[in-house]
């Protein structure tokens, strides 16, 4: 096990996790899209964020100081709590290189930290593309860290692509004067994913580790049309019309993957 850090002080380095998830969807009349805008606002609305964030503060071991939130006219929502870090530390190395817990194995204003999402469902008025976005910051000091909480999240939303952001700030100083840049090793953010979650996504990976920048990007690997259209059975169309969207899904999700518009 790594020896414990001593340090001069308060650990001042900042641990920041940011992250988009995607979920994508057909809807094929405008009744279908208005009908699917309406199903991701009521399944991710302000009281239900909420709920999650509050999971997220426990798995890192934080105490919620303040919480805001707000559902927005006419469709997202947005949560932020500021939080603190508990007196006593949690049990264990929370820094350590392993997933987090999964949401159903669990039984706010942070001091100096905070925790937001916002979410954006928006969709294309003419391909029939819908898209579902949820931007989620997480931002610890001290002792806790975010990276624990990023395999809730991810189980936590219909998640068709994920990237992950996670960068260490600042510096602190060890009893001796030396000023550190991080208080503990990472190669990947992988490696704070389940294994059943790594086989799931196709993973790709830009690591800055002299800045301790790490970045990941996450995309399903199995397509099941039936998941993706939304209102009518994949079953009840013809080939041609289930080529056509699947397509027209399949270009979607790798502009999003690649960040950029593909011809």
């Amino acid at each position: 096990m790594e020896p414990k850090l001593e340090l001069h002080g308060f650990n001042n380095l900042t641990k920041s996790l940011s992250f988009n998830i995607y979920d994508i969807c057909y809807a094929r009349t405008e009744e279908q899209r208005q009908a699917y805008i309406e199903y991701i606002d009521e399944m991710y609305n302000a009281e239900r964020l909420t709920q999650i964030l509050t999971d997220v503060v426990k798995i890192i071991g934080a105490n919620i100081l303040n919480i805001a939130h707000q559902d927005y006219d006419p469709h997202g929502a947005s949560v932020t709590m500021l939080i603190a870090e508990h007196e006593e530390a949690p049990e264990g190395n929370i820094s350590e290189a392993s997933p987090g817990p999964l949401p159903e194995t669990l039984v706010g204003h942070l001091d100096k930290s905070h925790v937001t999402v916002h979410t954006y469902p928006e969709s294309h008025p003419y391909e029939g593309i819908s898209t579902f976005r949820a931007d989620i910051d997480v931002s610890t000091c001290g002792l806790i860290s975010p990276l624990k909480a990023l395999n809730y999240l991810i189980h936590s939303f219909d998640s068709d692509i994920v990237t992950v952001d996670y960068r260490v700030r600042g510096f602190t100083r060890d009893v001796n004067g030396k000023k550190h840049y991080s208080d503990h090793e990472m190669s990947s953010i992988q490696d704070y994913l389940t294994e059943d979650t790594r086989a799931a996504y196709q993973m790709m990976d830009v690591n800055v580790y002299q800045d301790n920048l790490f970045h990941t990007k996450m995309i399903l690997r199995e397509f099941n049309l039936d998941n993706y259209v939304f209102g009518v059975n994949a079953a009840d169309l013809d080939k041609e019309e289930a080529d056509d969207i699947h397509q027209r899904l399949q270009k979607e999700m790798l502009e999003i993957f690649y960040s950029r518009n593909l011809p």
